[in-house]
């Protein structure tokens, strides 16, 4: 069974990213534009959807990054994919922000941070096997900084990356959740 044509997009870092699964490929797009998701969003991904040759409405499903993330970023992101899925008639799932933070290139646990200022982080530690989440070990939370590094251990750990949302997608793909709520920082 074919999977449906899947766009993600994740806007709750200062990062927009969006990333394209097609029966032809996969596409991805990332630029820093600190708070200025909504002002990039549209063109971003109609240039995208371009590049793939894909018009928005052979699109099949719609993943969102949920966050945590900035109050107005997540939901630049959420109502974009909302407004998009209604109009189009897809399905529009979501997944934690902190996923599309993994590295899909590496197999097994490992652990993301977001700074959450004060000491703190947003963190999770995510079981990885061929580029997608297949299970949360440590579930994402806020935790003092000490208290996460104490939990990561001697695993691998990104802080601070920059997001990618072909992570979302596939994960998306394979486990996007219909009944998301929005995370805030």
């Amino acid at each position: 069974m074919e999977l449906p044509i899947t766009l993600a997009l994740d806007t709750a870092t200062p990062y927009l990213a969006l990333g394209l699964l097609t029966p032809h490929g996969e596409f991805s797009w990332r630029q820093e534009v600190d708070r200025a998701h909504a002002e990039a969003l549209p063109g971003a991904v109609q240039a995208l959807l371009g590049e793939a040759g894909v018009d928005p409405r052979q699109l099949g499903q719609l993943v969102v990054g949920t966050g945590p993330g900035s109050y107005t970023g997540v939901r630049v992101g959420a109502s974009y994919a909302l407004g998009l899925g209604r109009a189009i008639g897809a399905a529009v799932v979501g997944l934690p922000s902190l996923e599309s933070l993994i590295d899909a290139g590496t197999e097994g646990e490992q652990a993301v941070s977001l700074d959450a200022r004060k000491g703190q982080v947003y963190g999770a530690v995510y079981r990885v096997l061929g580029g997608v989440v297949v299970e949360e070990v440590l579930p994402a939370a806020k935790y003092p900084r000490e208290t996460f590094a104490a939990e990561v251990g001697g695993r691998l750990w990104r802080q601070d990356p920059a997001p990618d949302a072909l992570v979302l997608a596939r994960s998306g793909a394979a486990r996007g959740r219909s009944d998301w709520q929005l995370q805030y920082l």
